[in-house]
């Protein structure tokens, strides 16, 4: 190419990325083994390569320039010359056009050819044959950004663990047919921020979205040449830029405006993350980015044979965390969407992966260390998918104080209690109490476990009742994909069904779930759709499906009416009941001398369960007596924190029961707040129940009561 008619400086080798500072543009990249760097810029629509500068400058391993004259709006890429020895760990290729890891937004999409790939696709020698093709035309383009933004006076919410409810949803999926948001705005961060959206989210009562992957994301060729596409996007491009697909508005500051109104509505915004593997995949995938930049610093490699990757993710590639620039690559991404854009905590994939320093999942690995110590990442809140696909990958309840875990048992005790199981009265007793067993010892709380029956990935609630086997198909694999284990039950019928007495007992199967879930002690997630009765016909892996089998139907059906009032008030009884999201776990002993227990486990016949009654393997049923006058827990103030005593009661089994209430405390007057025997969980005649009286509890369901007998003064009713 002819001379440049930039004007070049050698600019600064920090901030990675490019940096426009309000009079020119800094661009960054490090590069570990690279020879040679060129930044090419393009045209305003991205096809045309204008001018490729070479980046003369090199600090500590990081090229650099700065260009006086670029404003932002500027489209550009890289390419790096350096070996092409994949036996050695190396994919340098020039001819391939590069994305800046750092960039903070992309222009346009990947267009799959065979020229994305570094090697020649055919060749008998596979990845060892370098293809000379480039790649430019086919590849999305960087875009220099102003990151200036009005927030006034946006605070992030901060609302308590013990407080928050999750609800975890896809931008696209989750207004792509809503009937109130404009067509314009479907599907996209600004139709998340639109009044009925925010106003469906404050009446339901959640306190925190978790919303699916946004990072600039890759559809994988083999999908897109079915007609499908990675819907779920787990499939990261880039670890700043937000997937320009989801802005209607075509401008990154609509993600801004979205967590500023999110956070006026009172609601948390925490990202789905994936910073254990990248869309490059295996050897064999394309290069796009870091395999080009510098293939040997940013994955895993076999040590035995430096052209294959260690796959602790499945999906061919794992990042390497033991490169301090690439755990500052994490580090700087995290920050900017917490300093940047203001979001309010990371649930982080396949979590273990990222603990995994040499092949053994290491507890206090670097990435947690300097997390822990970060002044910003700290404080912000912090999930762990606690396993990957590597051996040793099941960590549930071993990540460190200050992170909280999707708890995997929880979910599969509920479910096989619901479905009918024998033997899990002892492990159910566990997960309602926060799940004591994984979390206690190492001096956690129960908000350490987020707490889920159903997520994105998987059955529905609605499906988890109707189907006893996946059903596949859609996705083009035979059926082969997916989960094969789901704790399913369809109650008596495969699928979708007219015969009303398995519509209702799915109904009512589905509020046994969901009340469980939300009288849990821990952090209740619920998935986006679940209490509307949203189906995906039984595909338990809808990855691939950007279709209304995956968006949510906004339209209820008969059956569904009432879950939704259901859901709410669920909701409503845990946010004014402290005894059903305690800071503490239970004692189950007295508590400062007092003669009743904090908590008790009760039979049948109404008296406490002994260590034999625990043994019975055929048992369904169970009875949890909670005191809410013996908490050991103050408000912000110091307060204590009081409530009334409450009875929990449990029938898995398909015969109702005759369940004696507990003789203590006397003269005992309870009201019951739910049985979700009715459709909307309370009972249509009011009727209370007295110390020893014998309460008829139907098969599959659940009850709470709590005791009315005296009121009880709470600090904000009497200041």
């Amino acid at each position: 190419m002819p001379h440049s008619n930039w004007a070049i400086w050698p600019g600064s080798p920090y901030p990675l990325g490019a940096t426009w500072d309000g009079e020119g543009v800094n661009f960054a990249l490090f590069s570990e083994h690279a020879e040679k760097v060129e930044l090419c810029l393009f045209d305003p629509n991205g096809r045309r390569e204008l001018e490729r500068i070479e980046m003369r400058w090199q600090t500590d391993q990081v090229f650099h320039c700065y260009l006086p004259e670029a404003r932002p709006g500027l489209l550009y890429g890289y390419r790096v010359y350096g070996p092409y020895a994949p036996e050695a760990g190396h994919r340098f290729n020039p001819n391939k056009l590069l994305l800046d890891p750092y960039a903070k937004a992309f222009h346009g999409q990947v267009r799959w050819s065979d020229a994305l790939f570094g090697y020649r696709i055919g060749s008998d020698l596979e990845d060892l044959q370098i293809d000379r093709r480039d790649s430019a035309t086919g590849m999305p383009k960087c875009q220099v950004i102003d990151t200036a933004f009005t927030w006034g006076d946006d605070r992030l919410p901060r609302t308590p663990w013990h407080e928050t409810v999750i609800y975890e949803l896809h931008v696209k999926g989750f207004t792509a047919l809503h009937p109130h948001v404009h067509t314009s705005l479907r599907g996209t961060y600004a139709g998340l921020a639109t009044a009925p959206v925010i106003s469906y989210l404050q009446r339901l009562g959640v306190t925190a979205v978790e919303i699916m992957p946004v990072h600039a994301f890759l559809d994988d060729r083999h999908l897109v040449e079915k007609g499908l596409r990675n819907y779920w996007g787990y499939n990261s491009m880039g670890f700043f830029a937000p997937d320009m697909r989801y802005c209607a508005s075509g401008h990154v500051n609509e993600f801004k405006t979205m967590v500023k109104t999110l956070h006026t509505a009172g609601i948390e915004v925490i990202l789905d993350v994936v910073y254990n593997h990248t869309a490059e995949g295996s050897h064999l995938g394309p290069t796009l980015s870091f395999r080009g930049i510098d293939n040997s610093a940013y994955y895993r490699l076999v040590p035995e044979d430096r052209r294959y990757y260690m796959d602790y993710t499945g999906c061919g590639n794992t990042l390497n965390m033991r490169h301090p620039r690439v755990l500052q690559l994490i580090m700087d991404s995290l920050r900017y969407w917490v300093q940047e854009m203001h979001v309010d905590g990371f649930r982080f994939d396949l979590a273990s992966a990222l603990a995994r320093e040499l092949h053994e999942v290491d507890r206090l690995g670097a990435f947690f260390d300097i997390i822990h110590q970060d002044p910003v990442l700290s404080q912000v809140k912090l999930i762990a998918e606690p396993w990957d696909l590597g051996e040793g990958g099941y960590q549930v309840g071993n990540f460190p104080v200050g992170w909280t875990e999707w708890n995997g048992r929880y979910r599969d005790s509920v479910r096989a209690f619901w479905k009918g199981e024998h033997g899990l009265i002892g492990d159910m007793a566990y997960r309602l109490t926060g799940s004591s067993d994984l979390y206690e010892s190492s001096g956690r709380r129960p908000y350490a476990s987020i707490n889920f029956v159903t997520c994105h990935d998987g059955f529905t609630l609605e499906d988890l009742v109707s189907y006893n086997h996946k059903h596949n198909e859609a996705n083009g694999e035979d059926n082969r994909d997916g989960e094969n284990h789901n704790l399913s039950w369809n109650c008596g019928m495969e699928g979708a069904t007219e015969d009303q007495a398995v519509l209702d007992l799915r109904a009512q199967q589905k509020r046994n779930m969901l009340a469980t879930l939300f009288l849990s002690q821990g952090i209740p997630m619920l998935l986006a759709g679940d209490e509307r009765g949203r189906s995906q016909r039984g595909n338990n892996n809808a990855y691939c499906q950007d279709t209304p089998l995956s968006w949510l139907d906004w339209e209820l059906d008969e059956q569904s009416r009432d879950l939704v009032p259901f859901a709410q008030y669920l909701i409503r009884l845990r946010r004014n009941h402290p005894a059903l999201r305690r800071r503490h776990f239970f004692q189950g002993r007295p508590i400062m001398g007092a003669e009743v227990k904090d908590l008790a486990w009760l039979r049948p016949d109404g008296e406490e369960m002994k260590e034999e009654d625990w043994q019975q393997g055929f048992a369904r049923s169970l009875g949890m007596f909670i005191a809410g006058d013996l908490f050991e827990e103050y408000d912000e103030r110091g307060r204590r924190v009081k409530d009334t005593d409450m009875i929990l009661l449990f029938n898995a089994g398909h015969e109702p029961i005759s369940f004696r209430l507990p003789a203590q405390p006397a003269r005992t007057r309870w009201e019951v707040l739910l049985d979700t025997v009715y459709p909307r969980g309370t009972r249509p005649d009011h009727r209370m129940f007295h110390s020893h009286e014998v309460y008829p509890l139907q098969a599959r369901s659940v009850v709470l009561m709590h005791n009315v007998s005296r009121p009880v003064v709470r600090p904000s009713d009497s200041d």
